[in-house]
């Protein structure tokens, strides 16, 4: 998509979506051959969609001043796209005249639109990188350096591009380069900051912003490689809790019916509770939107990784139980919780490593994510032919393997918060001690 554009990938997705569909419309027919075409169909779905979904990240550009908005909406849409699916399954159950060969033959009007859309109506030249994006929804700061709202312009007697002339942020700190820093005309100025010359004043008051509401880890390895960042322990920890996060979610979700049917001892209760799931798992996304927002743009990042892990531990506490009301809760608060997950950790990685890097160090820390969901099949036979499909062992194991990084994430950030706050005391001594001002 960096080299082609996202026309060319969302064209692409629809024909790879085209193919998904006529080996989904035809699997049936050549189910005795050696062509399994259901195995084909849902892999191509899983290859296409990504070309798709991403390739619409462009759309932020055509609304700049709401492109945070634009793309948690398209965040949402992607949550809410599996309602397709579940109108056709409680269709077909409760009328049975649409076989699967007929609403496959229907969805070739899905990539057909795509393509459509790609062609004649989004925009063909107005393509930013994930990267860009990212730091224009993090800072609200255009790639020119004004701000998106004109309301953040600053006075006409300040307005200025040179760096120099606001003191910028502070807290660049990893743990392979001490925090450097040295005076320039009597304000302090960060390595990194120095650096970054051609940061406009915007782009540097915007910054200050997010290390104050960040709780000071905003920054904290930018402007190091990707490899450098990779090496860190930001980058292992939460790419360890990542990928069970995203472990836990999928397997919950592909296996909820099993789990409720075992603890309930009654297909009817476990019939009921998967309906509700299967309702509330595309409205979540959507409901989710203004209260992720609301919290990652007013809460510190240590306050949200705080969060994050009560409400999986929650959860997972309410997936052991054989309580019909903790059921319920635990299946509303699961909805709600996965879009704001994926969402926290994009942002997480926004913050800590930067816009530079942020493509390469996001998108591994989901690949590999991504690749760890293949115990789910081990997980899931483990359950069925060993345990006699009791799930209670899997989901207290995962649980307690979630809590127990949880609070090493947890720990981590807070000891580095404390350490930027030390260091910073420290400078301004030095500053005071440089000069002549009591402390």
């Amino acid at each position: 998509m960096d080299k082609y554009g996202p026309r060319l990938t969302g064209i692409m997705g629809s024909f790879i979506l085209m193919l998904a569909a006529l080996s989904l419309k035809f699997a049936a027919k050549y189910a005795e051959s050696w062509f399994d075409g259901y195995l084909m169909g849902y892999s191509l779905l899983a290859l296409g969609s990504p070309f798709v979904f991403i390739s619409c990240f462009q759309l932020a550009n055509s609304f700049p001043k709401n492109s945070g908005l634009i793309l948690a909406l398209l965040t949402g849409a992607f949550d809410a796209s599996s309602s397709l699916f579940l109108g056709y399954r409680v269709f077909y159950f409760n009328h049975k005249k649409v076989s699967l060969s007929t609403f496959f033959s229907w969805y070739l009007i899905a990539p057909a639109f795509i393509l459509l859309c790609q062609v004649f109506i989004m925009p063909h030249s107005s393509y930013k990188t994930v990267e860009t994006l990212a730091k224009i929804a993090e800072t609200a700061i255009d790639e020119t350096g004004k701000p998106l709202d004109d309301d953040l312009l600053l006075p006409e007697d300040t307005r200025s591009d040179n760096s120099e002339e606001v003191t910028p942020y502070i807290g660049q700190h990893s743990e392979t380069s001490a925090l450097l820093s040295e005076f320039r005309d009597g304000r302090r100025v960060s390595v990194a900051s120095a650096r970054s010359s051609t940061k406009s004043v915007y782009e540097q008051q915007a910054e200050e912003r997010l290390v104050h509401k960040s709780g000071g880890v905003f920054g904290i390895l930018h402007g190091y490689t990707a490899k450098e960042q990779m090496k860190t322990t930001w980058f292992v920890l939460m790419t360890v809790y990542t990928a069970i996060q995203m472990l836990r979610i999928n397997y919950f979700v592909a296996t909820i019916k099993a789990q409720e049917a075992y603890l309930y001892g009654d297909e009817d209760t476990a019939i009921a509770i998967n309906h509700v799931f299967d309702i509330a798992l595309p409205l979540g996304g959507i409901i989710a939107i203004p209260f992720i927002g609301l919290i990652l743009d007013n809460l510190t990042t240590l306050t949200v990784l705080t969060i994050l892990t009560s409400v999986s531990v929650f959860v997972g506490a309410m997936g052991l139980l054989s309580w019909l009301p903790g059921t319920y809760a635990g299946v509303l608060i699961f909805v709600v919780y996965r879009p704001f997950y994926y969402t926290a950790v994009s942002d997480f990685c926004a913050k800590v490593f930067g816009f530079e890097t942020f493509g390469t160090v996001y998108g591994s820390i989901i690949a590999f994510s991504g690749f760890c969901n293949i115990l789910q099949q081990p997980l899931d036979k483990l359950t069925k032919s060993y345990l006699q499909g009791n799930p209670f062992i899997v989901n207290a194991s995962l649980t307690g393997i979630t809590l127990v990084l949880g609070i090493a994430i947890v720990l981590f950030v807070k000891s580095q918060e404390l350490q930027i706050l030390r260091k910073n005391l420290e400078l301004e001594a030095d500053l005071a001690e440089n000069l002549d001002i009591p402390t």
